[in-house]
């Protein structure tokens, strides 16, 4: 099996390997973030839970501003990255449209209607 990345349709994010690595530490901090008690810990101190989680300063920043689409350039897994989304109460669809430039309203309505036609 090949090391190489196999690239997706333009505009497409592809989760593999090398982002699994990059991602590691910020994917875990958010897996942990389905148990009630580190959701609180989180909640009472963002940063100190991303320093203990060891996150980049890049990581860490997105995670701390909800940049979701620098979470996936940096390694996120949208499967983790989508828990700390529901910390703050958001749904999957919004962070569709957040990744896709497009207000949730808009998401919803271009997956309704068909999904999204590239060309």
């Amino acid at each position: 099996m090949s090391s190489e990345t196999t690239a997706g349709p333009p505009g497409t994010y592809v989760f593999d390997g090398a982002a699994s690595r990059l991602g590691y530490r910020m994917n875990k901090l958010c897996m942990a973030l389905r148990d009630a008690p580190a959701r609180e810990a989180f909640l009472a101190d963002e940063g100190g839970c991303c320093d203990r989680f060891g996150l980049t300063a890049e990581q860490k920043r997105a995670v701390l501003d909800r940049d979701w689409r620098a979470m996936l350039d940096l390694g996120g897994s949208i499967f983790y990255v989508f828990k700390l989304a529901m910390v703050d109460g958001r749904s999957m669809q919004y962070l569709g449209g957040a990744f896709t430039g497009m207000s949730e309203e808009e998401f919803v309505a271009a997956m309704r209607a068909g999904g999204r036609r590239d060309g």
